[in-house]
């Protein structure tokens, strides 16, 4: 992992009442030895966002800058740089900027739909956002709690491939790096469908480095077992992976990783294999 002070990239949309990646930021800053040099950037997504001129939300002016994002980061005592896109390639542009800034983390709000308080606030942009981002991707829920204490991260050892074993890889030194940062517990949680599926325990205890209490390995699908560990061990964080896609299947949506962060009420931070952590 790097050591180097951390470049945290804080998406904010400019019509929301509250701004839950940027508060998540400014927590979580309080928790480092080294404050992180925070990037703020204010977009809109148009595919979930009234862009009409009708949306009184879409008119911000200097004092709302200064109360609502500000004064709480100088509060804070926190480096902060800011940039406004207006480009409609929401995700591109998330992407391009957080390349540019050098992010070691993206903070990102999700939301349950106002029609549907069951269903996600998830635009096809925002799997984009978790498929295509060179580094890990912190999804931030109202109510999350301040202190992490029990963090669980989701694996597959039954892997085959070597893309599907560096996402193993990336998501276990996520969970470790976390773990120490907030002084937390680490488990892993490994799903496994039937006896013919089941994974190696003793690698998995090799490889995590953690104790048997804190390896749970549970029959059924991803989502539920992931979801009922979660419940179980009564985990602040789920860390989940994403395989990278490009061409052709860059559009599809990652079913499973829905439904994992669907069937969970804590904050998620989504993992791929566009990076390899150093």
């Amino acid at each position: 992992m790097k050591s180097h002070k951390e470049n945290v990239f804080v998406v904010i949309d400019p019509t929301a009442k509250k701004h839950l990646a940027l508060q998540r930021a400014i927590i979580t800053s309080a928790f480092r030895k080294v404050p992180p040099q925070l990037h703020l950037f204010f977009a809109v997504d148009n595919e979930i966002v009234d862009t009409s001129s009708s949306n009184d939300a879409l008119f911000r002016d200097s004092q709302w800058f200064e109360n609502e994002i500000y004064s709480p980061l100088k509060k804070a005592g926190l480096e902060y740089q800011v940039e406004i896109c207006w480009s409609s390639e929401w995700q591109r542009s998330i992407l391009k900027s957080a390349n540019r800034f050098g992010a070691d983390v993206i903070y990102m709000p999700i939301q349950k739909k106002k029609k549907n308080m069951l269903q996600l606030d998830f635009s096809e942009s925002k799997w984009k956002v978790l498929k295509k981002a060179t580094c890990p991707v912190m999804l931030v829920r109202p109510g999350s709690v301040e202190q992490r204490k029990v963090i669980l991260a989701a694996v597959n050892f039954q892997a085959i491939r070597d893309q599907q074993k560096l996402l193993n890889a990336n998501i276990l030194a996520r969970g470790k790096w976390l773990a120490e940062h907030y002084g937390a517990d680490l488990h892993v949680v490994n799903a496994y469908r039937n006896s013919m599926n089941y994974p190696d325990r003793g690698k998995l205890a090799r490889e995590t480095g953690l104790p048997s209490k804190n390896i749970h390995v549970v029959q059924g699908y991803t989502d539920e077992a992931v979801a009922e560990t979660a419940e179980k061990i009564h985990a602040d964080l789920v860390i989940i992976g994403t395989m990278g896609q490009t061409g052709q299947t860059e559009t599809r949506r990652g079913n499973t990783a829905e439904r994992v962060i669907s069937g969970l009420e804590v904050d998620v931070v989504v993992v791929n294999t566009e990076y390899e952590d150093d």
